[in-house]
């Protein structure tokens, strides 16, 4: 039940970047197990592969963008959740540019690519990542933790200063199928004054109603109105199970943040890996490690059958 997976064969995307507003070319392909996910700029022949991992985080302004030896990928934080949400431990993703495509805003796109060229089971087991002890940071009045579970749980809550959004919470117990119906289609959200200042800078050219939310001073500016309920918190929980991914494994645990972002989801990583008494990893090919694991409920993914053409 808890194999590593891929995909069944290569996916090819070709949409708008956020901020460039140019067309990005964009290979999804099989990897072999343990490769985990792994970047690689083609527009830069001589750069090396990027890995998705915590440490590799290097910017988490308006997005999570990873970098290695000075070659950096952005935005990366919609196609991981993708990646989380339906069990894929390993690809390989080539790009033409710095930044992974935008699609419509959300992780639906790339949940339907996946859905539509199926999933592979591989021999090697899943790791997991067991929190025995609780971390948490703050900034401000914002917090991040993770607290001992018997499974993956995510409680969230955002409280915006403005008439349309207020507070929200949102609890779930994770799955791939609660991700896939109520979470990946949560579209990104911003401020009509804030994409104004950017785009007068030359940044977030390829952002519009047409993926994403924008709001004015008291409403939402889109005509087609809200996909879905709770929307604004279900985008960061969105945002937030792809940081988390950059541990590289499933986490048995809870994860309670109020206001988190990108910056302070990977500061909580960071904090968790410094604590090597909060946490185990269990592989479930060893015996003795997967007896720990029976009284804990562990996702388990659906392999995806490739859709007919």
């Amino acid at each position: 039940m808890h194999l590593q997976r891929t995909l069944k064969k290569e996916i090819n995307c070709f949409s708008i970047g956020l901020h460039t507003g140019r067309k990005i070319n964009m290979k999804i392909k099989p990897a072999h197990a343990d490769t985990g996910i792994v970047f690689i700029r083609k527009d830069l022949p001589d750069s090396g592969p990027i890995h998705a991992r915590y440490d590799n985080v290097c910017d988490t302004t308006l997005a999570t963008t990873l970098g290695s030896d000075g070659v950096t990928v952005s935005t990366v934080e919609h196609l991981l959740s993708a990646f989380s949400g339906m069990g894929v431990d390993n690809a390989i993703i080539e790009l033409d540019s710095f930044e992974v495509p935008v699609m419509d805003g959300s992780a639906l796109p790339f949940v339907n690519m996946l859905k539509e060229v199926g999933t592979h089971v591989q021999k090697k087991s899943k790791k997991l990542l067991i929190i025995k002890k609780p971390v948490s940071v703050t900034e401000g009045d914002a917090s991040a933790m993770l607290l001992p579970a018997d499974e993956f749980k995510i409680t969230y809550e955002i409280d915006f200063k403005h008439p349309f959004i207020g507070k929200q919470s949102y609890s779930m117990t994770f799955s791939d199928e609660k991700y896939e119906k109520d979470i990946c289609a949560a579209q990104t959200f911003g401020f009509l004054k804030d994409l104004e200042f950017l785009q007068a800078r030359g940044l977030a050219l390829g952002g519009s109603l047409k993926n994403a939310i924008v709001l004015d001073d008291t409403k939402i500016i889109n005509k087609e109105g809200l996909r879905i309920e709770k929307v604004f918190v279900k985008h960061k929980i969105l945002d937030a199970i792809g940081d988390l991914f950059l541990l590289g494994m499933p986490i048995i645990g809870h994860f309670v943040a109020h206001k988190s972002g990108h910056r302070l989801n990977n500061l909580l990583l960071r904090e968790l890996m410094s604590k090597q008494d909060c946490w185990e990893i269990v592989n479930c090919t060893n015996k003795e490690e997967a007896y720990k694991l029976h009284s804990f409920r562990i996702p388990s993914f659906r392999t995806l059958d490739a859709i007919p053409v």
